[in-house]
């Protein structure tokens, strides 16, 4: 389903990685439009409302089957990261219209282990991933393509660019982990 490993994208922020669906097109044209035909239910648990808009929709395989097997494969992604098996993911929808931004956050509120971003549909100059290193306070800016699947540390700080573009972009948020014991 990808088109290489998991591959480290800037040394100077540590644990950044990337990759890529190999035919993502007809995927994220399905969670897409599941995801609009989804997002206005009253049903939805929404969260971090900010400037009007609510940054955490979730949705899961129940409103729409072929995240399933999406998440599988990024959580199969996040063990070849992290040397390690078994790991649960969480995850969310990010619907970001134009002029929004993501301010400034991190994802270690709990046992996250790896957090990470699938970008379903991103127009061109629709905000950039800014994902920051405490220690050097250096930082790096990724592009929202598509098909791109992006892994970082959980307490690493990040946000999103503003976007520039005439059009809403969507992604998903993920945060992988230990299940927690029954």
């Amino acid at each position: 389903m990808f088109e290489q490993a998991p591959e480290l994208i800037d040394p100077k922020i540590d644990a950044v990685y990337s990759n890529r669906l190999s035919s993502p097109q007809q995927l994220n044209e399905t969670l897409l439009s599941a995801f609009l035909k989804w997002q206005d239910d009253d049903s939805v648990r929404k969260t971090h409302l900010f400037n009007g808009r609510y940054e955490n929709i979730y949705l899961d395989d129940s409103h729409i089957p072929e995240l399933a097997a999406l998440i599988e494969t990024a959580t199969k992604s996040a063990e070849a990261i992290l040397q390690t098996q078994g790991l649960r993911a969480g995850y969310w929808f990010n619907y970001m219209p134009p002029g929004a931004t993501t301010t400034l956050h991190t994802h270690d509120d709990d046992d996250e282990l790896l957090s990470g971003v699938y970008y379903v549909y991103a127009p061109k100059n629709s905000g950039k991933l800014i994902i920051h290193n405490k220690a050097t306070q250096e930082k790096t800016e990724i592009t929202a393509e598509a098909g791109k699947f992006v892994f970082f540390k959980p307490d690493a700080p990040h946000e999103v660019g503003k976007n520039l573009s005439k059009e809403h972009r969507l992604s998903i948020g993920m945060n992988f982990g230990i299940p927690a014991s029954e």
